[in-house]
């Protein structure tokens, strides 16, 4: 494949949405890192199939969205690799078909190492989370039913990245459950899905005119605000609530990564140009990733 051709693929790849898909991966595998049990093998393939999942639906949003048109010359972030022209949607299509034959090839070493013979309901279980996934990846924004253009991504963003991201990988460590985990997981779902109400703010009146009724299209730009706030707010109550009540020597060390998250709320509460939300955007998805780092070098450290 010429060297033109694969800086297209990893273009559409979206590098930058690849931080926040491992963060809940980071934040499960944080609080299971003292325990004698944990498997530095299983946390290097989760990191990897949760990549792999990320790239599937990466390649789906792009070809969904360009499919129906709602990527076009208004829309105010990134362009997309189909709306350019520099992949066919039939190259598109087998991209996603491959890259998702990857994933669940991915999910299935990862699930088999987490529980070998161990315990087939488990097992099963996972591998049905597995291709739940890979649907949820491209049903997003492909087809006529995509749940994207009916206000769900919220609540799969959520269900993804922070309950079955943090809870799965805690269970797949440990292979149990814990309020610990739970309660963290909630904390990398209202941030993931205050990354994607920020994209979806940012480009509302470009998805409205296609059709496309996202959340904030539903609640409009006022609502969309405090929903925001709400978004950022609670998971840094949340933090703090769980840290200043575990006994570790670095437990501060996760107040930092809120630092950011208070100036990005105010540029929201002052922004008038939806334009000036993409930077925002990053700065929310990179912080989160920092912060599950901060996490992890927490219960790390001990």
């Amino acid at each position: 494949m010429p060297f033109e051709k694969i800086k297209v693929w990893i273009r559409a790849a979206r590098l930058r949405t690849l931080p926040l898909s491992i963060s809940g991966i980071v934040v499960g595998n944080a609080l299971c890192i003292q325990d004698t049990n944990f498997s530095w093998t299983l946390f290097y393939l989760m990191l990897l199939t949760a990549i792999a999942f990320q790239i599937v639906s990466n390649f789906a949003n792009d070809y969904g969205d360009g499919v129906k048109g709602t990527d076009n010359s208004d829309r105010i972030g990134p362009k997309r690799v189909l709306q350019q022209g520099l992949l066919s949607r039939q190259a598109l299509k087998k991209g996603i078909i491959w890259m998702s034959l990857v994933a669940l090839s991915l999910a299935f070493t990862l699930i088999t190492a987490a529980f070998g013979r161990e315990s087939w309901l488990y097992f099963l279980i996972f591998i049905g989370l597995a291709i739940f996934s890979v649907w949820a990846a491209i049903a997003y924004t492909v087809g006529k039913n995509a749940y994207g253009y009916r206000g769900l991504g919220d609540v799969f963003v959520f269900l993804f990245f922070g309950l079955v991201s943090v809870l799965g990988a805690y269970f797949l460590q440990l292979k149990v459950f814990s309020t610990a985990a739970f309660l963290l997981a909630l904390v990398v779902g209202f941030l993931s899905v205050a990354v994607l109400n920020l994209n979806n703010m940012r480009d509302r009146e470009n998805d409205a005119a296609a059709g496309k009724r996202s959340l904030v299209v539903i609640l409009g730009p006022v609502v969309a605000k405090y929903y925001h706030y709400f978004l950022i707010v609670n998971p840094s109550v949340l933090i703090l609530f769980f840290f200043l009540r575990q006994p570790l020597s670095f437990y501060w060390l996760s107040f930092i990564g809120l630092i950011p998250l208070a100036f990005h709320l105010v540029k929201v509460i002052t922004n008038l140009d939806p334009k000036l939300l993409d930077p925002e955007l990053k700065k929310v998805a990179l912080t989160t990733f920092a912060l599950s780092v901060l996490i992890f070098i927490s219960f790390s450290l001990g």
